[in-house]
């Protein structure tokens, strides 16, 4: 198994440079399994969030999902990454503003830890009051 940063599978998912795609194609659709990392998938969503490519939120959740299709392509814990998608998607807007792909993330990734070492999930705490809707998440007292 291989493990790629952000800028292999931007080039992959934007094609926006013919060499570098090429080869992060040759990468990901090559014969090896391919590890993405809950950093590299927050980062290339950040990215394609941001300024620069401004995709919106259901762009951003389509191509996630496309991630799910490529065989070779594997998350730290698929089951986590969906369920996050899953909780953004669905996320509810306070006062114009909806939590992010990585709030959501933070939020399935942190429960899914506490319960494999076999304590109890109280919750995930933030300041952020558009997070605090998603499933788990909480203000701190």
């Amino acid at each position: 198994m291989i493990v790629i940063d952000t800028n292999i599978l931007l080039r992959y998912l934007l094609k926006d440079d013919n060499k570098q795609s090429a080869q992060a194609s040759r990468l990901i659709q090559g014969g090896e399994k391919v590890l993405v990392t809950d950093a590299a998938l927050v980062e290339t969503v950040w990215t394609l969030k941001g300024k620069k490519y401004q995709l919106t939120k259901a762009e951003i959740i389509e191509t996630v999902l496309q991630l799910f299709q490529e065989t070779n392509l594997h998350f730290e814990d698929g089951q986590v990454v969906w369920k996050a998608l899953s909780d953004f998607k669905n996320a509810k807007p306070v006062k114009g503003k909806e939590a992010d792909f990585a709030d959501a993330l933070i939020v399935c990734k942190g429960r899914s830890v506490v319960e494999k070492q076999k304590e109890a999930f109280n919750g995930s705490f933030t300041f952020d009051k558009a997070a605090q809707k998603l499933p788990g998440a909480k203000a701190p007292n």
